[in-house]
């Protein structure tokens, strides 16, 4: 910066702008809310099928974010901006105060154009002839200490205005349309994530120069700035697509075998490696098309440390799956690289793809955790399982999906896959306990529905339980009580089991086949079945719950309704217990002790689904079309949590000796008992939490006979889908 340039700043224009901008910042968060309390809220709150229920309803919601990514980034833009402001009128005050000390000591500072300065002495004719000998003139170290002081300050004042100049481009480059979402209180703070990254990106380079304790400190920056915007968008096209494989190819060769320590330390390296290329995949910049175009071009090459012997490395694939086990990565992004990787995993076919990918790389170890990261498909999914929307795509095809199920057969994928999948049809990313979990639309039900029938296939398809996806496919029950409970009970059952559901009826008829085989073979699995088991529990309970505190939502008896949904409660939890019975699943029975471990541990997990899924019902249109949250004036869950207490609990059963609830799952009609009790304690609690004066003992048998013949006819639907052992 010139110092004259500084020295007469005219800052008024900068401060309209800021003015300006925190005007369009103020305005912005009205529309944000409005867009937030008004536009969104009302059409989460529609009760919309077909084209509305999928388009109108994304596109609203798209439009609310990109308001709230306006007001963001208009509020980072005019901090930044303020803060520069602030900064240069200080430095503007320093170097005009130097200025007068230094006349003071005879000395005249004056810009010599270009960004220089010089800082000389003044001459009088009179100090020549002076008696005493003084000239009045200033000590070179005096001209040389005002010359530094200057120097300094309009260092600082350069470093701020190129700073802010470049943060703000930086900002303004991340989204190619609309508004980017990072989010700065200050200059300072942008400034300093973007200069992190270029350090970090400088030492990534060489990697053979990172000792141990230089990867802790690269470490402990990027956990810092993992998720800036900025940062991950800098570090990655800095390092680029090609270096930054290259960089991780050379960490696992150079730390392969890692202990203690040094094991926990590239277990932390690879997380937020992984963390921050998430973030900067997000990025619209053209520097990070490019990086991820390159990447994705990447996938066939081979990466070798430069300290290999063997003449074999990495696929790219294996590197960047490898990298994708945490955090979420961009949509788009992943649909690219998601089509290359299995179309290749196609081509070779099931049986082929651990010799595509596996055999030949026998030394190769690209993670430090569980498996070796050889099997690209394992990150890829584990990548898939973070973003719903992705995952959706990627199984939205029954052909690719068929073949993936197909393949776990022959590969350690089966538990990542089920991951994925699980994502794919409820839109929950993997370990998200707080997201409302959204209406499941037709493209997930059609899924679904899919996974039902490979699973329910006569042949080999109750084995997909055992290959590592049992837990997932329990889960995914559970998410779809609604829907399967829809279709046990037939057309015209819609009005007592309320669903949110796009396609409600899509497992009536001919798929209630595969609903009773799926849940029948996943019942194998004891942590599927313990999904199953809280699934129906907690939905029973919200029906209860529903129904008893607004009776206008069915036009009958409250009897009746008691009678529907305990019946629904024997029918699933009597498939999962003919199926124990049956024998089909004697090593569940056998390992009953993995059950009771899987139902505690799973309770833990189960009460979010009370408020991210099973809550979030919606009432059909024609009896309002509200949220079930609404309709009970807040208290959404309160029956269905205390039902998931219980199992937790395994409170005993009234009348049982020494016996837990499900405790002897083995026994068929102690399993029964079981189902008949928790279901008759979820409507007392409906009851008495909505002063309902209905006869304890009536309500008691009634619910009691209901579930009886639900559970006989769970016996019936076995009997007629699937050959089952005589005697």
């Amino acid at each position: 910066m010139d110092l004259d340039a500084l020295r007469h700043g005219n800052f008024a224009k900068l401060g309209e702008a800021v003015t300006d901008w925190e005007q369009m910042t103020k305005n912005l968060a009205d529309l944000r809310k409005d867009a937030e309390d008004n536009l969104k809220a009302k059409a989460d709150k529609a009760d919309w099928v077909g084209v509305n229920a999928t388009v109108t309803r994304g596109f609203i919601d798209r439009t609310a974010a990109e308001f709230a990514d306006a007001h963001t980034q208009a509020d980072s833009i005019t901090k930044i901006l303020s803060d520069t402001r602030g900064e240069l009128i200080d430095y503007r005050t320093q170097l005009n105060n130097a200025i007068e000390r230094a006349a003071e000591q005879n000395l005249t500072v004056m810009d010599t154009g270009g960004g220089t300065f010089t800082v000389v002495g003044n001459t009088r004719p009179d100090w020549a002839s002076d008696p005493s000998g003084k000239t009045g003139a200033t000590d070179p170290k005096t001209a040389a200490a005002f010359r530094d002081e200057i120097q300094d300050i309009l260092s600082k004042a350069t470093q701020s205005d190129t700073s802010a100049a470049k943060v703000l481009r930086l900002l303004a480059d991340q989204a190619k349309y609309g508004f980017g979402d990072a989010s700065y209180s200050s200059r300072d703070e942008a400034a300093d994530a973007v200069a992190a990254a270029e350090k970090l990106a400088k030492a990534a380079k060489n990697p053979a120069d990172m000792s141990v304790d230089d990867i802790a400190d690269f470490n402990r920056t990027m956990a810092k700035y993992s998720g800036d915007p900025l940062f991950a968008e800098q570090f990655a096209t800095r390092l680029g697509a090609k270096g930054t494989l290259q960089f991780w190819t050379e960490m696992t060769h150079a730390h392969a075998g890692a202990k203690g320590t040094e094991l926990d330390t590239m277990k932390d390296l690879q997380t937020n490696l992984g963390l921050t290329l998430a973030t900067a995949s997000f990025s619209d910049s053209e520097a990070m098309g490019d990086w991820k175009k390159d990447l994705i071009a990447e996938r066939n090459t081979n990466f070798r440390a430069s300290g290999s012997f063997g003449p074999v490395g990495a696929l790219g694939s294996q590197v960047i799956s490898s990298l994708m086990r945490q955090g979420q990565f961009d949509t788009e992004f992943l649909d690219d690289y998601r089509e290359k990787i299995f179309k290749a995993d196609k081509a070779a076919g099931n049986a082929g793809t651990h010799d595509l990918w596996v055999k030949g790389y026998d030394s190769l170890d690209l993670v430090f955790g569980d498996g070796n990261g050889r099997d690209p498909l394992e990150g890829l999914f584990d990548g898939l399982s973070h973003n719903p929307e992705a995952a959706e795509h990627a199984f939205a095809s029954k052909s690719d999906l068929d073949h993936m199920l197909g393949t776990t057969r022959y590969t350690d994928r089966g538990e990542a896959l089920g991951r994925a999948l699980e994502s794919a049809v409820t839109g929950v990313a993997d370990g998200d306990t707080t997201s409302m979990a959204p209406p499941h639309n037709a493209t997930q039900v059609r899924i679904m529905a899919n996974i039902m029938q490979a699973v329910a296939h006569p042949g080999d398809g109750a084995d997909l339980v055992s290959k590592g996806m049992g837990e997932s496919f329990g889960d995914m029950a559970a998410a779809y009580m609604p829907e399967i409970s829809q279709g046990f009970a037939g057309t015209g059952s819609e009005a007592v089991f309320l669903t949110s559901s796009e396609s409600p009826g899509y497992f009536q008829g001919d798929r209630v086949r595969d609903v009773v085989r799926f849940l029948s073979a996943v019942s194998a699995d004891p942590a599927g079945r313990a999904g199953i088991i809280y699934g129906e529990s907690i939905y029973t309970g919200a029906l209860l719950e529903m129904h008893l505190s607004d009776p206008s939502l069915f036009d009958g008896s409250r009897e009746q309704v008691l009678a529907d949904i305990g019946r629904n409660a024997g029918v699933i939890e009597g498939i999962v217990g003919h199926s124990l019975a049956d024998g089909v699943v004697k090593e569940a029975v056998d390992g009953e002790r993995d059950y009771n471990d899987a139902l505690k541990a799973k309770g833990d997990f189960a009460k979010t689904w009370v408020s991210i899924g099973l809550t979030g019902l919606r009432v059909p249109e024609a009896y309002g079309g509200e949220i079930m949250g609404s309709v009970v004036g807040g208290g959404a869950g309160a029956v269905a949590g205390a039902a998931v207490d219980r199992l937790m609990d395994s409170q005993k059963m009234e009348g049982a000796k020494d016996e837990g609830l499900y405790a002897s799952a083995a026994d068929l009609y102690a399993m029964r008992d079981s189902v008949s009790q928790q279901t008759q304690w979820s409507t007392a609690d409906a009851l008495a939490r909505h002063h309902v004066d209905l006869p304890k003992d009536g309500t008691n048998d009634l619910v009691r006979q209901a579930v009886n013949d639900g559970w006989k006819d769970a016996d019936d639907f076995l009997t007629d889908t699937k050959e089952r052992p005589r005697g």
